[in-house]
């Protein structure tokens, strides 16, 4: 572990990767609570996975792009430290799987070593950055929103405001009124806009997906792009502030916004404003990394098959909105590749285009910056590593996370599935391989990774119950959902649920209604026209499951009987005193705000003696037994319990000392005093519970 140790050259890093190697040590120690540590691991990348022993380690990548050099670097990783699989996310970060716990912080290490980040990557943290993998390129685009969303994941990364929220935290940026980042179900989503000459965003506020999906509200038709980090501190400070901490069914911003109302979440808005550190951050566009094209001569090839590079330029040929170039997309079936191939692509890609790629939202590869007069060579080297088939961005190119195959919470198989939807397609229904009009998306289970629930046709993996008491796998169907622009959306219906094995049948029936009644309407449209009756009269045969067969108990891509199994997780093995651990976190909150006070970061400052403060008013309320579920609630309770009461000797009440917060500037002094503060009640705090334990 030395290596690491002495080659990061950025102390925070360096920093961040030490503590994860010391909480390692501490949990396997037994002096770690397994909750806190699955926090800061989460924090840093680290996911549990389906099989015991192992590790997922998610790979940040803000807003999809990673360059050849990176691409490289992540290679060497999955190759030394995983199988040599990379796979691509519907948040645009790349996971690999099977890591050693152990081995984690030099993994992260070597990441580090081309700015590749594990940070954040998980956990109830600020979640990656998206955005339309079109960005900068999009002929329709007013302006590239790439610095935009470049900025605002540098701000918010390691922010101590988004360290430790009820829940994730995902924010999309779209390039143009198609708004193909989505985002209207994300927690913020920008639409870029221009007003006047002046850049800026549309905003939505509170979309999400999972078993209750939200469509987000308009909370700004236009807001000037120097606003939008204010606005989002702003956001999470009321979300840290006033969402579910308790029950993680409800912890989402977008419940806070349907419990709230729109209206009533802006007036808790205001009331931060006095708080956040700036009022407007500018973002200079024109500070971010130019773009470098390979200068190259253009190699002689032979096309040995015309008509397959002809019908593979209709689908994956993107337009670009500089002249004399096309982006590149490569279909990547599940969005799984190889570090064998995946290294000769970034050799590719740095010797003949601009040496970066966009990963995307369907889990696909885009190579911008692509000469025309290259396309024929791209073509032919791309053929010699399999990244040519048709199909970019169409009805062929399904979507599905890796369910049953590695997550916790799979249900059923979304991996196994989507192969054979695909294979139906290009056998059975070939004019869908250049069809953009129908997207099909699968979910192994509610939470819908997959985003089953917002595609055209969506499939969610479940399981039935025979009244033999039998299990089998299970699929929901969805249908009529989509994407409609400018931040609109419809989510789909939940129709009929049906054993996993009759999923092909299923998509049969509905593309050849489709092809029968569609009457040249587009799939929603057509949806739309027959409504959700007329598919559930046509698939309920398929519902039957008085009649299922040995194969209806083995799931997709198995060989074994099914058996529901969820959320197989780490195991601590040992008791640890919550209360005390509560109280070390809030002197660790301590010393980080006399650290960033000594850096002169202010608000980062007060935001660390906040948390201390109500960090330590839940571990006194943890130890009466009272529900801690908001951090607005444990301010409201621990005033009622211990200073109403007598109890607690505070002068106006913890209320008034907490929230000192939001009513003064994030000021030098402010800072100071507010710590001091916040180290005598910890004081206070501390030697209260010393008191009760001796006369317990």
């Amino acid at each position: 572990m030395q290596s690491f140790r002495t080659e990061i050259e950025n102390p925070i890093v360096e920093k961040d990767i030490l503590e994860l190697e010391r909480k390692i040590h501490e949990f396997q120690e037994g002096k770690l609570d397994e909750e806190k540590f699955r926090s800061l691991r989460l924090a840093r990348g680290v996911y549990g996975q389906r099989q015991q022993g192992v590790q997922m380690i998610r790979i940040k990548l803000p807003y999809g792009k990673v360059t050849s050099k990176q691409l490289k670097r992540i290679c060497d990783v999955s190759d030394e430290y995983s199988t040599g699989r990379l796979h691509i996310t519907t948040r645009q970060d790349l996971q690999i799987h099977y890591v050693d716990l152990n081995r984690t912080p030099e993994l992260w290490a070597e990441l580090e070593r081309d700015e590749v980040t594990l940070r954040e990557a998980c956990g109830n943290t600020v979640r990656n950055v998206t955005a339309s993998e079109t960005a900068g390129i999009d002929v329709n685009e007013p302006f590239d929103v790439s610095p935009y969303a470049n900025a605002l994941f540098r701000y918010f990364l390691r922010n101590p405001i988004s360290q430790e929220m009820g829940r994730k935290f995902k924010v999309s940026f779209s390039a143009s009124d198609a708004d193909t980042g989505l985002s209207y179900m994300h927690d913020l989503g920008f639409i870029a806009k221009t007003k006047d000459g002046e850049k800026g965003f549309k905003v939505m506020l509170g979309g999400g997906l999972g078993s209750q999906p939200r469509h987000a509200d308009v909370l700004f038709e236009f807001l000037p792009s120097d606003r939008i980090i204010p606005l989002m501190d702003g956001v999470i400070r009321v979300f840290d502030r006033y969402g579910e901490r308790k029950s993680r069914a409800k912890a989402r911003m977008k419940f806070l916004l349907k419990d709230l109302g729109l209206e009533g979440f802006k007036e808790l808005l205001a009331k931060e404003q006095k708080a956040l550190p700036n009022t407007t951050v500018p973002i200079d566009a024109l500070a971010y990394p130019k773009v470098t094209v390979a200068d190259v001569n253009v190699p002689h090839v032979q096309i040995a098959d015309e008509s397959a590079f002809e019908r593979w330029k209709q689908t994956n040929l993107v337009p670009q909105k500089q002249d004399g170039y096309v982006g590149i997309g490569i279909k990547v079936l599940l969005g799984d590749f190889y570090t064998d191939k995946a290294r000769l692509l970034a050799d590719l890609v740095a010797n003949y285009a601009a040496g970066e790629f966009r990963l995307s939202l369907r889990q696909n590869i885009l190579i911008p910056f692509v000469k025309k007069e290259l396309v024929p060579f791209f073509y032919v080297e791309l053929e010699k590593l399999g990244f040519v088939e048709a199909g970019y961005n169409k009805a062929l190119d399904i979507t599905a996370c890796p369910g049953t195959d590695t997550c916790n919470l799979g249900i059923s198989s979304s991996t196994g599935i989507a192969v054979e939807l695909e294979r139906i397609i290009k056998q059975e229904y070939p004019q869908y391989i250049s069809n953009s009009d129908v997207v099909i998306k699968i979910s192994g289970c509610m939470n819908a990774c997959g985003q089953h629930n917002m595609a055209n046709i969506g499939f969610q993996g479940m399981s039935i119950r025979t009244k033999d008491k039998l299990v089998a796998p299970a699929l929901q169907v969805l249908l009529g959902g989509g994407n409609i622009g400018n931040g609109e959306g419809r989510f789909a219906d939940k129709v009929v649920k049906i054993p996993s094995k009759r999923g092909p049948e299923a998509l049969r029936l509905i593309l050849d209604d489709f092809e029968t009644n569609g009457n040249g309407l587009s799939y929603a449209d057509y949806y739309r026209s027959k409504g959700e009756h007329y598919f559930y009269d046509f698939l309920k045969p398929l519902t039957d499951i008085e009649n299922l067969t040995q194969e209806d108990f083995i799931d997709w891509g198995n060989t074994e009987k099914y058996e529901k199994a969820i959320g197989i997780g780490e195991c601590a093995g040992v008791v640890i005193d919550l209360i005390a651990t509560l109280l070390f976190e809030s002197e660790e909150k301590i010393q980080k705000a006399s650290e960033t006070l000594g850096e002169g970061r202010w608000a980062a400052s007060i935001y660390h003696s906040y948390s201390s403060m109500v960090n330590s008013a839940k571990a006194l309320l943890t130890a009466e037994k009272t529900k801690v579920n908001t951090h607005a609630s444990i301010i409201r309770d621990f005033d009622e319990k211990f200073v109403q009461s007598g109890r607690f000797d505070i002068h106006g009440g913890f209320e008034t000392l907490v929230l000192q917060l939001n009513k003064n500037e994030p000021t030098e002094a402010f800072a100071k005093s507010y710590l001091a503060d916040a180290k005598t009640y910890l004081n206070q705090v501390t030697e209260f519970r010393k008191l009760e334990l001796t006369h317990a």
